[in-house]
């Protein structure tokens, strides 16, 4: 009977659209078939925190709600299926020269349009409101009042979606905040001022990043899972591998379509100096580079601990039918 009830709380998280992964991260799973692939999720709380008023912007890193950040930036793989299952037509720079082209390695060469139609297919394939506005020549608009969604502190976002790219604080607050409200420098959760992390090549060490390689010694960014030290919430590669799109204006505006949106987290060959809080840059939204990726954002979702006090509540009835023989 104890067999029963496990199998029963396993179809139970299922069915309320988590998966386990790694400890405190949730799977979500797209496409189908042979196009099916996941993304590693992890949860980043404490909502309503105080912004840090040390870094850049300033200030920065307050988020008014829980939300899910991607663990690992997003991947080759997952841009090949997704373009299988949607027919996206997505273009990926060739990485041959810069460690290759693997499944895993980190999906470069893609301007900020196309990972917001890439985001849009995420919402749209699960039943979800696309994030972003395109008319019916592919061209990227705002968001306006007459829309559903409609929200003019965010005219790029619309408000009903679960999946974005990140935002600066939703990505800032991944990268740099502890969970206890307080801030680092760098992303793999140093405090000593501006002492960086360990440079690697490669590995899930603590305290180290995949940065300050030699670009003309060819050795590219490490797989999304191999990107270094894990930041306080869970995140991986937010400092160095490859830089990352914000969703973001660079202004902090998200007024004008095609405006310079942010890109931050430093690449494999940069210095430490990009890696660190205060440091950030511009980038045109229609503009692709080898060493640019980004990463998913899933907001307007429910906490974990919601879905598993309902697991839990169910899973101790049963517990207490057995104990009394009515199961």
């Amino acid at each position: 009977m104890f067999s029963n009830m496990k199998i029963f709380v396993s179809l139970t998280i299922l069915a309320l659209g988590y998966q386990s992964a790694s400890a405190g991260s949730l799977l979500e799973t797209f496409g189908s078939g042979a196009n099916a692939f996941t993304m590693e999720f992890v949860t980043i709380g404490n909502p309503g925190n105080a912004a840090d008023t040390t870094g850049n912007p300033n200030p920065a890193g307050s988020v008014a709600y829980t939300y899910n950040l991607g663990k690992y930036e997003v991947s080759r793989g997952q841009i090949d299926n997704a373009n299988a299952a949607g027919n996206l037509g997505i273009t990926l720079q060739n990485m041959s020269s810069f460690g290759g082209n693997g499944l895993l390695k980190p999906a470069t060469g893609i301007s900020y349009y196309e990972a917001a139609r890439y985001v849009n297919w995420l919402n749209t394939s699960t039943g979800n409101t696309a994030a972003y506005k395109f008319d019916g020549s592919g061209t990227f608009q705002l968001w306006s009042p007459g829309d559903a969604g409609y929200s003019a502190n965010n005219m790029f976002r619309n408000s009903q979606a679960k999946y974005v790219i990140a935002s600066s604080n939703e990505w800032y607050k991944g990268a740099y905040g502890n969970l206890d409200g307080t801030w680092n420098d760098y992303p793999t959760g140093i405090n000593f001022p501006f002492t960086p992390p360990t440079s690697v090549t490669g590995g899930t060490a603590a305290n180290t990043a995949v940065y300050s390689q030699n670009y003309f010694a060819y050795i590219g960014p490490a797989d999304i899972t191999n990107a270094g030290g894990l930041s306080p919430y869970g995140t991986m590669g937010q400092g160095g591998n490859v830089g990352e799109l914000i969703e973001t204006a660079y202004d902090g505006s998200n007024n004008i379509a095609g405006e310079r949106i942010e890109r931050r987290g430093g690449n494999w060959y940069d210095g430490a100096g990009a890696l660190d809080a205060s440091t950030r840059y511009y980038f045109d939204p229609s503009n692709e580079n080898a060493s640019i990726g980004f990463r998913v954002a899933a907001v307007g979702v429910p906490e974990p601990s919601t879905g598993l006090l309902v697991v839990l509540g169910l899973s101790g009835l049963l517990l207490k039918r057995r104990k009394t023989g009515t199961v």
